[in-house]
């Protein structure tokens, strides 16, 4: 049997950004509590390692996309490079700084006004072209109280017929990816956290959640069998990859949102979830992606993780606590 206890405490003995979101959603700790751990980002761990990398005019490494100097054979030989603005601002988001901070709302500014996307050279707050970027843009705008609506509906009008999204659109794909469709809806649902959403994103989202449901999270829907291995394996950060526990994730926050119950379809998902979990309550990172990042905020490929280890167990957590937990058993010890 697993002590959930010592794993929630080798969890709280990490960074402001694991520990305040360990204390809201595993500990159920009052907001005045997880707040003031919260606030800590801006000024300690990795937050603020992050923000002081930070440009005087609100960037990083010189760019929206890609880093300053950046050369096309560093992203051959090395992966893309992580460490410009887009990326940056999403971990952020993910780490959870507070966005009605002064430092936050100073960024956000800053941003809006001196960084173009490499693209088009278009402002930053109007959106790039691809519908991953800009379903994080709007995640990234809404969290921190941009008006991205102009930017949702461009991604409203782009979706396809089957109900989700593919950035390989504007080359002519007529179906859905799996990971552009989880960009897309992690920004629409930020957008529908923020604002309330309207009739139509609203409608798009349950669009985007059905392909992902109809497949199961993980499966072709043509055969049954497992689109992609790597969905099935664990990383992070995610940037714009997919893999089914960032997929479930999502799932938890939009039935947070909503009040509805988790839908039986995702059981198969959950079942591989419980299945990768370790003897001692924890699980592994299994792989991170290539590329220049400011600093790594994991162990390392192959050892217990901090971040995959919490995704995880608040997600065990939520639904074991509802209807569509189907006797599966308890989760959590």
């Amino acid at each position: 049997m697993t002590d959930a206890n010592a794993v929630v405490d080798w969890l709280l003995d990490s960074d402001p950004s694991i520990r305040w979101q360990v204390m809201r959603y595993l500990l159920d700790a009052p907001e005045s509590e997880w707040s003031v751990e919260r606030s800590k980002i801006e000024t300690e761990g990795w937050g603020a390692r992050l923000l002081s990398h930070q440009d005087e005019d609100g960037q990083w490494a010189g760019g929206a996309f890609v880093p300053a100097g950046f050369e096309p054979r560093e992203w051959q030989e090395h992966g893309q490079p992580w460490t410009a603005t887009c990326f940056t601002l999403s971990q952020l988001r993910e780490f959870g700084l507070d966005p009605s901070s002064s430092r936050a709302r100073r960024t956000v500014e800053l941003i809006g006004a001196h960084s173009r996307w490499d693209e088009g050279g278009q402002p930053y707050w109007e959106g790039e072209v691809e519908e991953c970027i800009n379903g994080r843009t709007v995640a990234d705008g809404a969290y921190f109280g941009i008006d991205v609506s102009s930017i949702v509906e461009r991604l409203l009008g782009e979706r396809l017929d089957d109900g989700g999204w593919n950035c390989e659109r504007i080359n002519g794909s007529v179906r859905s990816s799996f990971a552009t469709t989880l960009n897309v809806l992690e920004g629409l649902l930020a957008y529908e956290k923020a604002t309330g959403g309207t009739p139509r994103s609203r409608e798009a989202r349950r669009s985007g959640e059905e392909y992902l449901l109809e497949r199961d999270l993980f499966r072709r829907l043509t055969d049954g069998k497992v689109a992609d291995e790597r969905f099935l394996s664990f990383l992070n950060p995610n940037r714009w990859r997919y893999d089914i526990l960032r997929a479930l994730d999502y799932f938890r926050s939009s039935a947070m949102l909503t009040g509805a119950p988790g839908d039986p379809r995702l059981g198969d998902a959950i079942d591989h979830l419980l299945s990768r979990r370790l003897d001692d309550g924890t699980w592994l990172l299994d792989w991170s992606l290539n590329g220049r990042v400011w600093f790594e905020v994991d162990e390392g490929q192959g050892k217990p993780s901090r971040w995959v280890t919490l995704r995880a167990m608040r997600v065990l957590r939520w639904w074991d606590s509802g209807p569509h937990r189907q006797a599966r058993g308890s989760s959590l010890v």
